[in-house]
């Protein structure tokens, strides 16, 4: 009998080891899927399987689910993953925004009103670019070299020996196969499984240009079962295949040509798929939160069924002890060396004089600052940076590749308008790239309201304190007559016509990251033609001032709005001194009342002019802006009224604005001010209005003989308002609005415009 019960013991003891080593041996990988905002659904998927002690021993991901699954595999609880994608910098990263702290606006040109560019190398073909991506890179590309360069080196740069053993998926248009990183810059990896065409463009690797993996897997289930083999597995998508393509619908018809269809299913008998429910549109990263949560309490409805299938559990206490033990490992990225690749050796020079980096290590906040200083370069088309640990230095080399621009780029753009202020513009610059970097352009614009032709030099030199130098020579034309809509009205418009002809070399100054100082001189000569009256016919000659001028200016400018028109983040300040010296010759036309057949005076005077702009709640629905202005000048009157208006200061706050000629908003002396209030409906589409108020100090008075006065201090104040639909479209605003000038014989009218009103600098602005 004891035989028997020993037996049966020793039966037992046997099947319980087994079942234990079972126990121990069984595996658990998690697969997310594609699904851009949707898969932070992900990220409370982890949180629900932490909580309950549920083993993750391996991770695949697609695109937004390879972003999630790489902070957990290099060692982020999911609280911090979720504390980290709720930063300012964080979103800044998935908005394209580059952080105020980096903003480097030194290297920036004047906005110009382009909408496509030709780009030629002398050594190769013609191509043509076009806007191929809503978000900008740069801040991206930094960001997850930031967050993974650290643990990949702690991996030895082996996915399988990060603290969870990982893989991600990316998509080879060209062999059009999907690619799998298994080892490697994990940076670098996730980078190219999150590029989505038309949002963040393409990453290329090894030569070759790799896409969103989504493309062709978006659920690497397949991926975690050939590599792991684990004996369970825990699905979390947040994606579908797309629906099939419709005769009416070009969209769906290029992405069924582009995209693979997808199994979601689990290539296992021992599995579960969690299907969060998220109501998020594909790029909207503004609020986590609900996303979050729909991943959370999808999951902790299936923990039942997980914690049958899954009998094995993890230790807190252990699970933090392991994490710790692998963070702890992480060599502190201080960077000993930067490769160069792409450039000569004078343009590396230059570049690393950009970066300001001597032989010294230099920490990684110090070569952030750098980066983006560099990525600012107009002759950089584009940077892209990788670190490498190397244990015999102890510490890391940064490898930047980058690409100089063309060395010839032509634009084209304009406005197209239902008044007659349409205009074309044309403009070509050649780049060059040494020891220094020089830009020469040529621009034209030809419309009925405005015509200008400027030559113009940049040289920049990447000495301690940066310089540019900066020449010109500009023409400018407006004619106010010809371009008023007033001809189908009884209102019959003045007869104004502008045009200057002037040149000017200008020197900057870094001041800050965001900021430059420019000290300036020129001279010119402007021309207004005018009648002074409406009755006149084309036998009449009109009065015309000239007005031969030096000139000489200091100006420091800030500027980091996130448009070239309509902005809604950032801000602008403007603040100028200049010194005008000329003399004025006027000549009265045939219907003038003077008596004297030409009249010359001296002019000389100083004028200070401060001027800024700046938005709030940088993601917000309702996004509020202000602006303000102030203008005194020590300047004369001129010989008549009009002359005297059209010479000086002009407040023109909106578009619509600054294709009028507006007696009324212009003085020497005067402050004004206003708010926006900005509602977006979609990223790129808003509704704006905006109310500004005008207050001279004196304001010009005319008087019986058509000559200039002033009126009493403070007697007259005057108001803009504007409401606006406006689409900020890849080449350019498309906008409908409603203007009110106060005052005026027409108060309201109606713009509406496709593309960027703006214009070359005027002499005197």
């Amino acid at each position: 009998m004891s035989l028997k019960l020993s037996k049966n013991c020793f039966i037992f003891f046997i099947l319980l080891f087994i079942f234990e080593n079972n126990l121990s041996a069984q595996k658990v990988g998690v697969v997310f899927s594609g699904g851009g905002a949707a898969g932070y659904a992900h990220i409370g998927v982890l949180k629900a399987l932490e909580e309950n002690h549920i083993p993750v021993d391996y991770i695949t991901g697609t695109s937004a689910g390879s972003l999630i699954g790489s902070m957990y595999a290099i060692g982020l609880t999911p609280s911090q993953i979720e504390d980290l994608i709720k930063t300012e910098s964080y979103k800044n990263m998935t908005a394209g925004i580059i952080d105020e702290k980096y903003a480097y606006y030194f290297k920036n040109v004047d906005d110009n009103p382009s909408w496509i560019s030709f780009k030629l190398s002398l050594d190769s073909a013609l191509t043509i670019r076009l806007p191929t991506n809503v978000l900008n890179p740069i801040s991206m590309d930094f960001g997850l070299m930031e967050f993974t360069g650290g643990p990949a080196a702690a991996a030895k740069y082996n996915f399988d020996s990060l603290f969870i053993p990982f893989r991600c998926v990316a998509a080879d248009v060209g062999k059009k196969e999907v690619v799998i990183f298994k080892n490697g810059d994990l940076g670098q990896a996730v980078r190219s499984s999150i590029a989505y065409p038309f949002f963040l463009p393409p990453a290329i690797v090894d030569g070759r240009l790799l896409y969103d993996g989504g493309f062709y897997n978006n659920f690497p289930s397949n991926v975690m079962y050939d590599d792991f083999y684990p004996d369970f597995i825990i699905g979390s998508t947040v994606a579908g295949n797309t629906p099939p393509a419709n005769e009416d619908n070009i969209i769906s018809q290029i992405k069924s040509m582009l995209v693979s269809k997808t199994n979601f299913d689990i290539p296992c008998e021992d599995g579960i798929i969690i299907k969060p429910k998220t109501d998020v549109s594909l790029f909207d990263f503004s609020n986590p939160q609900p996303t979050i949560d729909s991943g959370y309490a999808a999951t902790m409805r299936q923990m039942d069924f997980i914690k049958q299938h899954i009998q094995r559990r993890v230790d807190p206490d252990e699970l933090k002890a392991k994490r710790n033990n692998f963070r702890g490992k992480i060599p502190k990225i201080i960077f000993d060396k930067i490769y160069f690749e792409g450039l000569n050796s004078k343009q590396a020079e230059y570049s690393r004089k950009i970066l300001r980096h001597k032989s010294k290590q230099i920490s990684l906040e110090d070569i952030k600052q750098g980066y983006f200083r560099l990525a600012s370069d107009n002759k950089i088309k584009y940077i892209y940076p990788k670190s490498k640990f190397n244990p015999e230095t102890g510490f890391y080399d940064l490898y930047l590749k980058i690409k100089k621009e063309r060395d010839i780029i032509t634009y084209f753009g304009g406005n197209f308008s239902n008044r007659p202020i349409s205009q074309g513009y044309l403009g070509i610059k050649y780049n060059y790239l040494d020891w220094f970097a020089a830009g020469i352009s040529a621009n034209a614009y030809f419309g009925k309201l405005y015509n200008s032709l400027q030559l113009k030099t940049r040289l920049d030199f990447p000495f301690k304190i940066p310089i540019y130098v900066e020449p010109n020579i500009t023409w400018n034309k407006l004619d106010y007559y010809s371009s008023s809509n007033a001809f189908l009205t009884d209102i019959k418009p003045a007869y104004l016509k502008q045009s200057e002809q002037y040149g000017d070399l200008n020197i900057g100054f870094p001041t800050g990251k965001k900021g430059r100082f420019i000290i300036g001189t020129g001279g010119g000569l402007l021309t207004d033609k005018y009648y002074q009256t409406s009755q006149f016919t084309e036998l009449d000659t009109a009065d015309r001032t000239d007005f031969d001028m030096f000139t000489s200016q200091a100006y420091y400018e800030v500027n980091s709005l996130n448009r070239k028109q309509y902005a809604n983040q950032g801000e602008y300040v403007n603040i100028k001194v200049r010194y005008v010296n000329g003399l004025e010759t006027n000549t009265p036309g045939s219907t003038s009342l003077d008596t004297e057949k030409r009249f010359r005076k001296y002019h000389e005077w100083v004028t200070f002019n401060i001027k800024g702009e700046r938005y709030f709640n940088r993601r917000g629905t309702l996004k509020i802006g202000l602006f303000g202005e102030g203008v005194y000048s020590t300047q004369t009157l001129f010989h008549n009224y009009t002359s005297s208006v059209l010479s000086s200061p002009a407040f023109q706050p909106t578009p619509d604005s600054k294709t009028l000629f507006l007696e009324n908003y212009r003085a020497h002396q005067y402050l004004a001010g206003g708010l926006k209030f900005v509602v977006n409906f979609r990223p790129n589409i808003e509704f704006r209005a905006e109310g500004y108020i005008f207050q001279p100090f004196e304001a010009f008075v005319k008087t019986p003989d058509l000559k200039p006065d002033y009126s009493a201090l403070f007697a007259t104040k005057h108001y803009i308002g504007t409401a606006a639909l406006v689409w900020s479209t890849p080449v350019g605003p498309l906008s409908l609005s409603l203007n009110y000038y106060d005052q005026e014989k027409k108060p309201f009218s109606v713009l509406f415009h496709f593309g960027y009103i703006m214009f070359n600098k005027r002499a005197l602005e």
